[in-house]
């Protein structure tokens, strides 16, 4: 058993998480020549100020360690992806058409419950790039990540981070496709709405002569590589081992070596292959990871400050924070907010009393009667034997999901956290990979700023909308 340390830090010492995201939204767009050659300069040395706060200031070295293994276990999964699914390449068929590209979005969200966001990002980006090679907008970019590195991916514990901390903490595997996928309908039926007018206009305005010379020849569907799927498989699988620690990174990694040795070299060339879009994004993050540190801390302890954590009120504040911290604590936080508010200590102990004994523990039709006997049956579902054994932490979560009411904000939690994770480049970790692959292909890639004022405002915050008052407004 132990406790961990609550951690107070100076609100002043978010001040370098804040000029960092200043630096990379403003930045390239004032400055892009000196940023692309000093960014890595500016994201350590912010970064080394908070490190420096925590080791000499708070003298709080485990939190460095926790969140470093965290950032380890972050590179470790987005690296591997990049890598195993560069070694994959999809000659697609035809060119883009509006229904055709709506068709590959629909499969690339539906991927992304079984790959993960970011290994359907890294699969599917370099295809889609190529089938829209013509007529190629910033519109092509900016909804591939709405729909494949984010939103599609809120039906699985695979499919984004937030989800598999969650399942971690007690939520079943399947819990989230049985309670989220109507939002996930809604949510990737909008956006895929809104992208074929979009796109049915600019594929109208391409002549039909530069359609029928540059598209992709009708004939050609062919995949390649096929080698590394088995080594996805090695990755996902490895996402569930806990003990010894650093096995499944080694896994991860050891799959990327892999398949970088035996991926033949046309396979790369094919798909222009470079560790440049990986290189941009573990620094970044880097700095990020370390930045984050004192917000994520001070949310921590402060998250009830925020007032009831009505479904509406945890939809808004997880949403919002994830655009632009990390999506999976931020998750965390607000998870854990709404427990403590909502399950007692009473409810707690009423709920390992059950759990010692063969009975109900002499409940009766009290109070939390029904809930008290739901959460006790799913805890031993998922834990078995050492179910009596299970964690206050395990408990709330498990009391959450055995309320009608109180589950709404478990959905809420999560589909915040996925859903808003497209509104920036740094929300979720796939949209700077897929931003880097596009600019590396000569896209028209948006700037932060662009992406946020031409993009996440007009498109995608009114479906966020939507889904709030169809789904959340209690």
């Amino acid at each position: 058993m132990h406790t961990e340390l609550v951690i107070s830090p100076n609100p002043w010492m978010a001040t370098p998480f804040g000029l960092l995201l200043a630096s990379i939204a403003l930045a390239p767009l004032l400055i892009p020549g000196w940023w692309n050659k000093h960014y890595p300069k500016v994201a350590i040395a912010l970064g080394m100020v908070t490190i420096a706060y925590y080791l000499f200031g708070l003298k709080a070295p485990g939190r460095l360690l926790h969140v470093a293994h965290e950032y380890v276990s972050f590179i470790a999964l987005i690296g591997s992806l990049f890598v195993v699914a560069g070694g994959i390449h999809v000659t697609v068929k035809g060119e883009g058409t509006p229904r055709a590209n709506v068709l590959f979005l629909l499969v690339g969200a539906l991927v992304a419950n079984v790959l993960g966001t970011t290994g359907a990002s890294m699969l599917l980006i370099r295809p889609w790039l190529r089938m829209n090679k013509y007529r190629l907008t910033a519109h092509h970019v900016v909804f591939f990540i709405f729909v494949v590195s984010n939103v599609g991916g809120c039906l699985t514990p695979i499919g984004d981070p937030p989800l598999f901390l969650g399942y971690l903490k007690g939520v079943p595997f399947w819990w989230v496709a049985k309670h989220c996928w109507p939002m996930w309908a809604v949510g990737v039926g909008f956006l895929l709405a809104v992208f074929y007018l979009i796109d049915r206009r600019n594929y109208l305005r391409a002549p039909v002569e530069v359609r029928e010379r540059l598209a992709e020849p009708p004939d050609r569907w062919r995949i390649d590589g096929l080698g590394n799927l088995v080594l996805l498989a090695a990755i996902l699988g490895s996402v569930f081992l806990k003990r010894p620690p650093f096995l499944r990174e080694a896994i991860m990694i050891a799959a990327a070596v892999t398949s970088w040795v035996l991926t033949p070299p046309r396979v790369h060339e094919a798909n222009r292959f470079n560790f440049h879009p990986l290189k941009e994004v573990a620094i970044l993050f880097m700095g990020i990871f370390a930045t984050m540190i004192p917000a994520l801390d001070w949310l921590q302890l402060h998250a009830a400050d925020f007032g009831r954590p009505t479904p509406g009120r945890l939809y808004w504040l997880t949403g919002s924070l994830s655009s632009v911290l990390d999506n999976a604590p931020t998750y965390l936080t607000f998870l854990s907010a709404a427990a403590g508010a909502y399950v007692s200590p009473e409810l707690i102990a009423q709920v390992r009393a059950v759990l010692g004994s063969t009975g109900s523990g002499g409940l009766g039709t009290s109070p939390g009667a029904d809930i008290v006997q739901l959460a006790a049956m799913l805890l031993r579902d998922s834990l078995g034997p050492g179910a009596a054994a299970a964690s206050a932490e395990l408990i709330r979560v498990a009391c959450l999901l055995s309320h009608s009411k109180w589950s709404l904000s478990v959905v809420a939690v999560s589909v915040g956290a996925v859903f808003f994770g497209a509104a920036t480049y740094i929300g979720n970790g796939p949209n700077f990979m897929v931003k880097a692959i596009a600019e590396e292909g000569r896209a028209h890639v948006p700037t932060f700023i662009g992406y946020v004022f031409k993009y996440t405002i007009p498109l995608l915050v009114p479906m966020l909308a939507l889904i709030w008052l169809v789904f959340f407004l209690t």
